[in-house]
């Protein structure tokens, strides 16, 4: 047989902007492994997506010395590294990956397709490099197509026709349903079409909105998927090849659920926001209804209990059922709650404004009011105390602007924002019955069951229900989701038979006119294939209307 590998596939999770560290991660994980060469992710020195962090020369150069230290390093004889960096040329700044081997840099490729779309802005930021060049390791020649060079076929058949041995696919991939089953595909589509083995390797963690899933994967040049890295976790796992054979079979992770991957996406998206933030913890509103209880058990299972503090603030609209739910809520999870009524600002309020709103009926002024009054006590607390206020919106109210701007909008981190409704239900049900793997919080329930089966209500006023003003949740999130997601026309939506042309038109222009507030929304977990923010960027002033 031929020359054979042992090679480390390192799925690391690397720190925005922290060089120094996320070197002797590398080097750490270096360490934990006799492989001849470990394979780490896109771009796995500074962190992606970089954004313009990259357009400072101050990064670059850090980026060079620490390059050159973790090269020192590979003098000793033991593993070579393959590492993600930044790489001047001539032609400006690259996305690059370098080998460094006995103790110099022995090697570097330069991401030739660079994504423009979704959350993808490289163009930006970054040249393209030329059609790589397969590096000689050890007898082997190494094909590295970085990431979006894998997505379309040029870059793999290039290297292929140049001699490559072995594909290594270096990956800053971030999490959205569906998109393991994609990736898989495409990287039986490039074996395929190479006869080559194939070595996909992406990062863990989350950085801002995005969430990155892990999932890093081998496969020989039949599809036959022979190793599979577990989701979320870091983790550096041996693997051998060999000219001819391909990967022998090793460790394979099975995937998560469709519920616990949305759930773990919105765990480690906040624990390593809060974390990498430097906030002590979380404080949040329990209002005893689900939105709320869910983003509570979401942080009890990212950061602990001792980290999440909750606070009820009822009006003389919050029924006693809500007063229970919330308690019921805090005591499952073991989470500081607080009693803060916000009647005598509200009563300081109405006064204060009593001239002004004479002769007019009571309406969302007055409800609003109450909203917002919420938010200046929970800010009070969080820059008192420290805390990150989390906000608990979901993506439905967000959709139709059914959310008070500068209310229950106001926070730092919102892990609901791209979630519907009905995948609120969903997540309730499914932690209350199962304790997800990375979870901190305890087994068993997490809230009351009537938090999940009663009539949603914002109780701002008497008697509210969702329902009064919304169609029901099963009704408005496939228009939604048509509407967000798919792009589609109010008649296309019509035709599925969801709902009638008045209602459609009416969530559509509901969408659009909230799109200000959306703007002003605090940063929250992707989760899907359009979240607002990174991915759907519309015009505030807007007068297209596909229904009119």
């Amino acid at each position: 047989m031929g020359t054979k590998l042992n090679i480390a596939a390192a799925q690391l999770n690397p720190s925005m902007g922290d060089l120094a560290g996320n070197a002797t991660a590398i080097l750490r994980a270096r360490a934990a492994t006799a492989a001849d060469l470990i394979v780490t992710p896109e771009l796995s020195l500074i962190g992606y997506p970089p954004e313009d962090l990259v357009l400072k020369p101050a990064l670059n150069a850090a980026c060079m010395v620490e390059l050159e230290r973790m090269a020192a390093a590979t003098a000793d004889g033991g593993p070579a590294i393959l590492a993600g960096t930044t790489w001047a040329t001539d032609k400006g700044l690259h996305n690059g990956y370098a080998l460094l081997e006995g103790g110099r840099i022995a090697g570097v490729t330069l991401k030739h397709d660079l994504p423009n779309y979704g959350v993808f802005d490289e163009k930006r930021v970054f040249v393209p490099g030329p059609p790589p060049e397969p590096i000689e390791f050890r007898g082997v020649r190494l094909g590295l197509p970085i990431c979006e060079d894998m997505w379309t076929p040029g870059v793999s058949a290039h290297l292929k026709q140049r001699g490559a041995d072995l594909l290594l696919v270096p990956n800053g991939s971030p999490y959205e349903l569906g998109k393991e089953e994609r990736r898989l595909e495409l990287a039986r589509a490039r074996a395929a079409e190479t006869g080559l083995s194939l070595l996909y390797v992406n990062r863990t963690g989350g950085q801002d909105e995005l969430v990155f899933d892990g999932g890093s994967f081998a496969l020989n040049p039949d599809g036959e998927q022979v190793a599979r890295l577990p989701d979320w976790d870091e983790s550096v796992v041996p693997l051998v090849w060999q000219k001819g054979a391909g990967f022998a079979q090793s460790t394979r992770h099975m995937p998560d659920s469709y519920e616990e991957e949305i759930y773990h996406a919105m765990l480690v998206g906040l624990r390593d926001y809060v974390a990498r933030n430097r906030f002590p913890g979380v404080v949040l509103g329990l209002s005893g209804g689900i939105d709320s209880a869910l983003a509570a058990a979401v942080a009890v299972d990212a950061l602990g209990a001792d980290k999440v503090w909750c606070v009820m603030l009822p009006s003389r609209f919050t029924g006693r059922e809500s007063l229970d739910d919330a308690a019921m809520c805090a005591r499952l999870l073991g989470v500081r709650l607080d009693n803060i009524p916000i009647e005598p600002a509200v009563t300081a309020m109405e006064m204060m404004l009593a001239g002004q709103f004479a002769g007019t009926p009571r309406d969302t002024a007055e409800e609003n009011a109450q909203s917002r009054l919420r938010m200046v006590t929970l800010m009070g607390l969080s820059n008192k105390f420290g805390h990150m206020l989390l906000t608990t919106g979901n993506k439905s109210e967000l959709s139709v602007g059914y959310a008070t701007i500068y209310g229950d909008m106001a926070g730092g981190y919102n892990v609901l924002k791209d979630a519907y409704k009905t995948t609120v239900f969903r997540l309730s049900r499914w932690r209350n019955r199962q304790r997800p793997r990375l979870g901190l919080g305890p087994e068993g329930a997490v809230m009351p069951e009537r938090v999940i089966t009663k009539p949603p209500t914002a109780e701002l006023r008497e008697n509210q229900r969702d329902d009064d003003s919304l169609p029901p949740y099963d009704v408005l999130d496939p228009i939604l989701h048509a509407l967000v997601e798919e792009e589609l026309a109010t008649a296309d939506i019509v035709a599925r038979g969801v709902a009638d042309l008045e209602t459609v038109k009416r969530i559509e222009r509901l969408l659009y006119i909230a799109e200000y507030k959306r703007r002003q929304a605090p940063p929250g977990v992707k989760i899907g294939p359009r979240n607002f923010g990174r991915d759907r960027r519309y015009p505030i002033t807007n007068a297209f209307r596909t229904g009119i």
